[in-house]
């Protein structure tokens, strides 16, 4: 019973998921596309930036998790070119 009232609470709290260290000083925000966010699990090999290995997500909630689990996100910001960013390279803040 815990948990799950934990995992309620959870995934009510507002999610950002940052670029620690993001290009030209920019503000990377992940991308949404018309099938939601887009994730690549980080074993796949080579093929990993094909879309037919892509994971999509409707919310921050459940991308911000797939992260926490090892995923890449889509991210990008105007004027630059989205790209997978690793979750070494990324920070969760959630409010």
């Amino acid at each position: 019973m815990q948990a799950i009232i934990f995992a309620e609470c959870k995934a009510k709290m507002p999610v950002r998921i940052e670029r620690v260290s993001p290009r030209d000083g920019l503000d990377e925000k992940p991308i949404e596309t018309e099938r939601g966010y887009e994730l690549v699990d980080r074993r796949i090999p080579d093929d990993r930036h094909h879309v037919r290995n892509s994971t999509f997500v409707r919310s921050l909630e459940e991308a911000a998790y797939l992260v926490e689990q090892g995923f890449a996100i889509r991210m990008g910001a105007p004027g630059k070119r989205p790209s997978l960013i690793s979750p070494a390279r990324l920070r969760i803040v959630r409010t």
